[in-house]
């Protein structure tokens, strides 16, 4: 079982390009594009979804590495059991279970290109230890192995946290934080880049329309509103839903009515209650807080209505009382 995926630059299926329309993300791409040809690692930080994979794939297809394979590993999948034999590799029979003709490390298999350790915050101490050890000394010797071999591989890190609060709780290794963090890259939500947006919906339309063979568009109405969507789940949420309007809508213009109802904020029918009702419930509860308070001769003053009408009120909203007129229950 391997916990890592190799890409060759010259065939990877899927290379999604970095949208950068808005003041924020381009400032991002320039700095991705300044540290791309230095071998400097590259910690990049962001909420899930916001493209810190593709930033990564960037960055190792505008170095001189773009040739070599690009790596990536997610580190939240690897059991700290296997964590040693899948970075580094093992010998002929090191262990149970073992192939017979060993197997070469992804940092083995990623030498003189790129390595990005994805969510590397999920990282047990252990496997942080171990990984420190292997980026400090720039050689990796295979589990059984007697002899170690030096590897040139740029990392790539990537988190959804804050690394430096994991390190103040004791939860991440200061000394493999500043090996990881020389650069530092934040990758901001989509909420705050709303210029983005646009640039993203007319990619992926297009996107899908080749991908599917399909000859549709975007309302002007569609588009206004998926501006204004806070969107959670950031650029992985917005291509997933427009994938699934390609697919799905059996017309050439996808317009409001096909779009989710929590794109739009409006309110679910079963959310709507008649007006007497809503009435009655505000009526009956301004009832009780006056009679937990008052005798139901103060209660009427402090309400603004009078005596019978609010007797007549305690009645028709089933507020019981005792013989003192003092609330009980419901």
């Amino acid at each position: 079982m391997s916990f890592g995926q190799i890409q060759e630059n010259t065939a990877e299926p899927q290379v999604f390009p970095v949208i950068a329309i808005s003041p924020e993300m381009k400032k991002v791409l320039n700095l991705a594009k300044r540290v791309a040809s230095y071998p400097t690692t590259v910690l990049i930080s962001g909420e899930t979804g916001v493209g810190k994979e593709v930033l990564a794939s960037y960055i190792h297809r505008n170095s001189n590495r773009a040739n070599y394979p690009f790596i990536k590993v997610n580190c939240g999948a690897i059991p700290e059991s296997l964590l040693e034999s899948e970075l580094f590799g093992y010998e002929p029979g090191a262990f149970t279970g073992a192939r017979r003709e060993g197997a070469q490390g992804l940092l083995e298999a990623a030498n003189h290109g790129s390595i990005l350790f994805d969510e590397i915050s999920e990282l047990a101490p252990k496997a942080q230890a171990k990984l420190l050890r292997a980026l400090q000394e720039r050689e990796v010797r295979r589990v059984g192995g007697t002899w170690s071999k030096t590897v040139d591989v740029r990392v790539i890190s990537s988190t959804n946290r804050n690394l430096r609060e994991m390190v103040k709780k004791g939860l991440f290794r200061e000394d493999l934080f500043y090996r990881l963090q020389v650069v530092h890259i934040e990758i901001p939500p989509l909420r705050k880049r709303i210029a983005d947006i646009d640039g993203l919906l007319d990619y992926y339309v297009k996107h899908f329309s080749r991908e599917f063979g399909l000859n549709k568009s975007l309302s002007k109405e569609v588009k206004e509103i998926l501006r204004g969507y806070t969107w959670p789940g950031n650029v992985r949420e917005l291509r997933n839903l427009l994938e699934s309007l390609m697919v799905t809508v059996d017309k050439e213009v996808i317009d409001v009515t096909d779009l989710p109802r929590y794109t739009t904020n409006e309110p679910l029918a079963t959310d709507i209650r008649p007006l007497k009702e809503v009435v009655d419930d505000a009526e009956r509860q301004a009832i009780i807080n006056a009679l937990k308070s008052f005798s139901t001769q103060h209660a009427a003053e402090a309400l603004g209505i009078n005596y019978t009408t609010l007797m007549r009120k305690i009645q028709r909203l089933g507020i019981k009382t005792n013989k003192k007129n003092k609330f009980i229950c419901m």
